[in-house]
């Protein structure tokens, strides 16, 4: 049937004996209600003009680069080298009217740049024909604002308005968003916290909700439920008012180790240490940024990334990144943000079986831990091939060349339309996390 780019998928339809395995991409041509791939093609939409248009098929659902994903099809076939996918695209009729997006940015935490740059692409990348946004950031002392104003921003917890107000009091409402995108990494955004604002305010928003990122953000809690799915863990201590001897964490773990705050993230106050006199520098760094730290032993081998992102409300895996750092540093700050070269490869230089465990770990991870959207999920890989979880993100970094878009990117999902799937899903929520649906 032929291989393409693409985004990952098995698919076994139960209506047909269709068996299609493998990393696919077939362009579609649409007539009427029946879309056909063959390999060339465009997509005929009185919306969208004519232009060319990539389609995935992931589990139940046809999934279109700009077109809107998501979307059930009704029967599936296959006529010579071709699929046949008989659906019923959105958007006929009279234009919808723009979805007004509140791009939620900032914040309190030693992340707050790494927000900003995120935002910037959030920004830029959004489409104006589709998307109305609103930019609100949040000061590093928790102030909100929009950019340039100097007046501030609340959130009216009884409406779901943002108001600006002025001198102690509100002066007049900039309106109630379709929906929150939090571009927000780390604590104090990224942890749930947010969250339960715009849950208490009735918000749709992207991402996942107030369990899931308070347990993905406290990177204990994530090895502790892993584990208790039986997903594989590297040896690890935490280190929570009591200190214990440094001789005794390096008798445990072996050397090297690695020390982090617990509930931190973009590699900040993450330090090597291989000597007690290293391990002891490593926990006071740390320390300075969460007072919960995380010793974690070195493991040989190869670090690799997971982007999952729900299409059609299942968990789908990315091709895999890889980190590449040559001098046997690891993949600290200035590696990922400050550095001038990319230091990952995608797709990861695997094979396809190792490939297959990781993706497929990597949604059990997102499952089990009750992520909603999109994580970036990310492993350690041995020389023995055996996979071991490190952590998950539940807002990883999103500027366009960031780990996750460009494992998207390399899937066939370009950033707009990444952005556009993300803001559609939350907008096809029946209701926030903690709310039943009507």
């Amino acid at each position: 049937m032929g291989r393409g780019r693409g985004v990952p998928w098995d698919l076994v339809h139960p209506r047909s004996s269709v068996h299609v395995h493998g990393s696919c991409l077939w362009p579609v041509h649409h007539e009427g209600d029946e879309a056909v791939g063959d390999r060339g093609g465009w997509v005929h939409h009185p919306d969208a003009g004519e232009r060319r248009r990539d389609f995935a098929l992931c589990g139940s659902c046809v999934t279109f680069a700009g077109l809107g994903v998501g979307i059930s099809y009704s029967s599936l076939g296959v006529r010579g080298r071709e699929i046949i996918v008989a659906f019923r695209l959105p958007g006929a009729g009279p234009r919808a009217a723009r979805a007004r997006v509140v791009v939620l940015y900032g914040g309190q935490s030693p992340e707050h740049a790494v927000s900003l740059a995120s935002a910037r692409g959030v920004l830029e990348g959004l489409n104006a024909r589709v998307h109305e946004p609103l930019a609100v950031v949040i000061s590093g002392e928790g102030r909100w604002a929009t950019p340039g104003d100097s007046s501030g921003v609340v959130l009216d917890l009884s409406t779901g308005e943002f108001l600006r107000y002025g001198a102690g009091r509100a002066v007049y409402s900039l309106g109630r968003p379709d929906v929150v995108f939090p571009v927000l990494h780390g604590p104090l955004g990224e942890d749930g916290t947010v969250q339960g604002l715009l849950e208490l305010a009735g918000l749709p928003y992207v991402g996942s909700g107030v369990l899931a990122s308070a347990a993905c953000m406290d990177k204990e809690w994530t090895k502790r439920l892993a584990a208790a799915a039986g997903i594989p863990i590297a040896p690890y201590a935490v280190v929570d008012g009591v200190r214990p001897t440094i001789g005794g964490l390096l008798d445990r773990l072996g050397t090297p180790v690695f020390v982090k705050p617990a509930r931190g993230g973009s590699s900040i106050g993450v330090s090597r240490a291989a000597t007690p006199g290293e391990l002891d520098t490593a926990l006071r760094v740390a320390a300075g940024y969460d007072s919960k730290v995380l010793v974690e032993a070195g493991m040989r081998g190869v670090e690799v990334m997971c982007g999952v992102l729900e299409l059609s409300g299942e968990p789908v895996g990315s091709p895999l990144a890889e980190v590449s750092l040559d001098d046997g540093g690891f993949f600290d700050y200035d590696a990922k943000y400050a550095s001038p070269h990319p230091h990952f490869t995608v797709p990861a230089r695997l094979d396809d079986t190792t490939t297959r465990r990781v993706r497929d770990m990597a949604t059990t991870v997102f499952r089990v831990l009750g992520c909603r959207d999109l994580a970036r999920v990310d492993f350690f890989v041995t020389p023995a091939g055996k996979v071991l979880l490190n952590e998950v993100n539940t807002m990883p970094g999103f500027t366009p060349h960031s780990l996750f878009p460009q494992m998207w990117k390399a899937a066939g999902l370009g950033y707009p339309d990444l952005l556009d799937h993300l803001i559609r899903a939350a907008l096809r929520s029946p209701a926030t996390g903690l709310r039943p649906a009507a």
